[in-house]
């Protein structure tokens, strides 16, 4: 039997660890890399989110989806709807060379980028830290 409180926190803390990497890479100027970690960190924590209300299967990548779907539990996350959809576009773009034409992610993403990523995701992280620790 699953233990929604347990997966809701190993989820959480999964998030500020991949937070402290996107730092790191944002820092030693992995951009693409930092925005592809901030989609990461922003799923695993709406993730927790939805263990902490009960949710058995959580499946899915879209930011979106996961906030739409979180949000009539979860009022606060009226707040981070845009930057889901920022977010969302750095799933497949900042990994893949043929995502960008006549680029490569490494080249294509630039600081200011990475750093509204990853303060973002941060964000996403304090949210759902409120609601879990809370």
């Amino acid at each position: 039997m699953k233990n929604s409180m347990a997966d809701a926190r190993r989820w959480l803390r999964q998030a500020k660890n991949d937070l402290a990497a996107a730092q790191l890479m944002l820092r030693e100027g992995f951009f693409a890399q930092a925005c592809f970690m901030s989609h990461q960190i922003a799923e695993k924590a709406l993730k927790a989110l939805a263990y902490y209300r009960g949710d058995r299967h959580v499946m899915g990548h879209s930011l979106l989806e996961l906030v739409t779907s979180l949000e009539p539990t979860y009022p606060q996350l009226s707040q981070h709807q845009e930057l889901a959809g920022t977010l969302e576009q750095y799933y497949v773009p900042t990994r893949y060379p043929d995502a960008l034409p006549g680029s490569v992610p490494f080249e294509a993403y630039n600081r200011g980028q990475a750093e509204d990523a990853v303060a973002g995701a941060g964000a996403v992280v304090g949210t759902a830290s409120a609601v879990v620790s809370g």
